[in-house]
């Protein structure tokens, strides 16, 4: 049976509240669910918790996870992201992503539209998209020793508007050195790598991050995977994730 670890919720820019989705997860029979809200970050309130809404979100969950004991397992996370400060309570686990990248005093918004972030990668990084990619490889593969994170979310989330292969070359060597480079360095660390369905759901992408290139590099470095849907909507908890079972992934890890 499957579970998602990686679930957003009404506190941020998911579309349901934490009870409608542990009531979705009992329905589809799963085991266990996570829940996994933005962190604040100043520079895109409009996607994250605020502050007062993440000490609501904590309290609805743990409170939710005592009423469903014994039916629905159900974990308290957090989706920590790079530029957040450090959360001040605990969670039974984080998961790390980056969604920007702060250069020159600005961010570049890695995953809001396809012409925002050239627009950035325009302004900042004079159109190289490979400089910008470096950058954010350089920030995900801190990203363990920034947050101390669990989970590595969407590796390659700067690819989310290359469907059509237009805004990067996935095979172009300074690509590839710099994702490789980052996951040398989280290889050392006790992480899992999401195979996250989260860009399918949303029609963005027809296949999970990491792309196929960067999923064979980490089954042969030795890695280990979890399942995510990163879901944003309770139609989607489970999105595709499946059929991921029936992939050739190397090791796939039990829940955090």
């Amino acid at each position: 049976m499957i579970s998602n670890f990686h679930t957003h919720t009404i506190y941020c820019d998911g579309k349901d509240t934490p009870r409608a989705l542990a009531e979705e997860a009992l329905r589809l029979g799963c085991p266990a669910l996570g829940f996994s809200g933005h962190s604040y970050t100043a520079f895109d309130p409009d996607c994250c918790m605020s502050p007062e809404g993440t000490a609501a979100y904590r309290a609805e969950v743990l409170a939710l996870r005592e009423e469903y004991r014994g039916r629905l397992d159900i974990r308290l996370g957090l989706e920590q992201d790079y530029y957040s400060d450090p959360p001040g309570e605990d969670y039974d686990y984080l998961i790390g992503s980056v969604h920007a990248v702060k250069k020159d005093g600005e961010y570049v918004i890695v995953d809001w539209s396809r012409e925002i972030l050239l627009k950035g990668v325009e302004k900042l990084y004079g159109g190289d998209i490979y400089v910008f990619a470096e950058d954010y490889f350089r920030l995900v593969g801190d990203i363990y020793a920034r947050t101390r994170c669990r989970i590595v979310g969407h590796f390659d989330l700067l690819t989310k508007f290359n469907e059509d292969g237009t805004l990067l070359d996935e095979t172009h060597p300074r690509y590839l050195r710099a994702a490789e480079e980052a996951l040398d360095r989280l290889l050392e660390a006790p992480v899992l790598f999401e195979i996250n369905t989260g860009a399918m759901a949303r029609g963005y992408r027809t296949t999970p991050y990491p792309g196929p290139i960067l999923r064979r590099a980490i089954a042969r470095k030795g890695g280990k995977f979890i399942l995510s849907s990163d879901c944003h909507r309770k139609e989607q908890l489970l999105f595709g994730l499946a059929d991921q079972l029936n992939q050739p992934y190397e090791r796939l890890a039990e829940a955090p």
